[in-house]
């Protein structure tokens, strides 16, 4: 029996000390809100506290909160107590953040809440509030549209979006800033300049809306399938009437902040047909022609030409490589210099891409470089074409190089090179075959001044070996610091046409991003089809590159796509400028290490 009432006294002791635990816990709404949402977050204890402290919503804008309340209940005799504090957050950007901790004093002892992460995601086309309710009449009359050009094209077909900001003649806008730009995945994009000039026109029927353009992208789908457009995502200050009126008896209005998103769009690609592909088929889409030149036609075999392949036309003219071009092996062939002369407008890009080639001839005569093939998918009349330059004649004089000739030279020039016969037993006529020696006297040599030199130059010597090997101890010490230096000079040479347009903010971050772009051809051989930022991250990786410096270079091409539509200083571009000199150098540093 003594034993059944220990155990009573020790769960009721348990019971008790349960009973006055205290909890203090945070309690997200959802753990995933998208751009346009809200987000509420309570922080509730069990225990009556003072000197509540949230923490700090960095990421996130306060639209409400704290909101308190308070319930105390009795049930069974046993008093249960609840407070909160409550907050409704609209979130600032896209990614994964952290919400720390927030304290409470309880009977003189603190208590902390655990942090939590919330992902924020791209606006949605229903967003909700905090309550999970549809948020409906946010902004009356302010309207974000998109506009797509074509919702079926093929594989690598131009289309275009253009997000167009509506407003009312009862809405007045006081600002408005990008708070989320789409990123385009599995499409190539390429961005208008916009002047956003107000404009007059209608909105479903009604006339009388005002318009501006905020944003116009070209884009290649890299992918086959439904593909998914990301909404653009505004914040704005509205003109809010209120309830009091100016001395005129004039409503006022109030300024209040909104987050509104145009919709998502689904563009449905076709892939490009199998049948009928030509085997040299590089993936270039549109209308092209192709000619091939050389700046001349007669030279001597000691001279150089260059061999021009020109691709023009209007397509996917950075998404393809160009044909190689079939030399003669009389010549001696350079790699090709690549230059682009290309527009983008809504229909796409039109321009020429040019591949020169320098040839140095190494015998004489008469060749011909045979026509280059080139084949593309026309999108209006779904069908591949083939298309061919014409052939080149090239006439050289003079002799072969280093007693060399292919035998292409020796059939079309029907030439041949005579060697003279090298008689018997004169083969070796450089080599000495007998000696003749002398006796030297050593007399004169002791004490002479050749003497004194030969004594003394190890010692004077000395000192200078030792200057010169330290020299290049610190040489060879400093060898990373001369990596680096190398890295700089080939990340502003890169740069070098970005550092002209400081100051002229649209051609600065165009020419900032075609540098990093050009960059990441030239040292990981990535073509241009594929160069998204999903597909950076993944080859840096494979390179060893450190994550840090990946996420660096990402973040830098996102810089300039957003900086093409905020204002931006001169000091910021210059800042931007340095900083992509450091992230190519790094990144080239690394690459070598690997």
């Amino acid at each position: 029996m003594t034993r059944e009432i220990y155990v009573l006294v020790l769960l009721f002791m348990m019971s008790t000390l349960a009973f006055g635990q205290v909890e203090f816990t945070a309690k997200p709404g959802k753990d995933k809100v998208a751009l346009n949402e809200q987000l509420k977050v309570t922080f509730e204890m069990n225990e009556n506290g003072d000197e509540f402290v949230p923490p700090d919503f960095k990421d996130f804008k306060i639209n409400a909160g704290p909101v308190q309340s308070i319930s105390q209940s009795w049930i069974n005799g046993v008093s249960k107590f609840k407070k909160t504090y409550t907050f409704y957050l609209s979130p600032t950007k896209r990614g994964t953040f952290e919400i720390g901790q927030a304290e409470v004093t309880i009977k003189g002892q603190v208590y902390k809440t655990s942090p939590f992460k919330v992902e924020v995601t791209a606006a949605v086309d229903e967003p909700k509030d905090g309550d999970d309710q549809p948020i409906r009449n946010v902004t009356e009359g302010i309207h974000l549209v998109a506009e797509v050009s074509k919702t079926t094209p093929y594989l690598n077909e131009a289309i275009n979006i253009t997000y167009k900001l509506y407003v009312s003649p009862d809405a007045a806008i006081s600002n408005w800033g990008f708070a989320d730009i789409p990123r385009f995945s599995n499409f190539w994009s390429h961005d208008l300049p916009q002047d956003f000039d107000i404009k007059y026109g209608s909105y479903k029927g009604d006339k009388n809306y005002r318009y501006v353009v905020l944003k116009r992208t070209v884009l290649y789908p890299q992918k086959s399938g439904e593909l998914v457009i990301e909404p653009l995502t505004l914040n704005i200050s509205v003109d809010v009437p209120s309830s009091r009126r100016d001395i005129f008896g004039r409503r006022m209005y109030n300024s209040e902040e909104r987050t509104i998103a145009s919709q998502s769009q689904t563009i449905q690609v076709k892939p490009l047909p199998e049948e009928n592909r030509p085997s040299d088929f590089s993936g270039a889409v549109g209308k092209f022609n192709i000619e091939t030149k050389t700046s001349k036609d007669f030279l001597e075999t000691d001279e150089s030409l260059d061999v021009q392949v020109i691709v023009s036309g209007t397509g996917n003219l950075k998404l393809f490589q160009l044909p190689g071009l079939k030399v003669p092996r009389a010549f001696e062939t350079y790699n090709p210099e690549n230059s682009e002369n290309i527009n983008t407008s809504l229909a796409g890009s039109r321009g020429r891409i040019t591949d020169t080639y320098t040839l140095i001839p190494n015998s004489p005569g008469k060749f011909q470089i045979d026509p280059v093939s080139f084949s593309y998918f026309d999108p209006e009349t779904g069908t591949y074409k083939t298309i061919r330059s014409e052939s080149l004649e090239i006439e050289v004089e003079g002799r072969a190089s280093s007693g060399i000739a292919s035998s292409e030279s020796a059939a079309s020039s029907e030439q041949v090179i005579n060697r003279q016969p090298v008689s018997a037993g004169k083969q070796f006529r450089y080599i000495k075959l007998r000696t003749h020696l002398h006796n030297i006297d050593s007399s004169g040599f002791f004490k002479s001044g050749l003497f004194w030199t030969l004594l003394v130059f190890p010692v004077v010597l000395l000192p200078v070996v030792i200057v010169v090997g330290k020299k290049y101890q610190e040489k060879a010490a400093d060898f990373k610091t001369g990596k680096i230096k190398q890295a700089d000079r080939l990340a502003r040479q890169y740069l070098s046409e970005a550092k002209k347009e400081i100051g002229n903010q649209s051609a600065f971050y165009e020419v900032l991003e075609r540098a990093l772009h050009n960059y990441l051809k030239a040292k990981l051989k990535m073509p241009a089809s594929e160069i998204s930022k999903t597909r950076i991250l993944e080859v840096l990786q494979t390179k060893n590159v450190n994550p840090d410096t990946s996420s660096a270079f990402v973040g830098l091409l996102e810089t300039c796509e957003l900086a093409r539509y905020t204002p931006s200083s001169q000091i910021n571009m210059q800042a931007d400028y340095e900083k992509a000199v450091e992230i190519i150098s790094e990144t080239d540093k690394q690459l070598k290490a690997s």
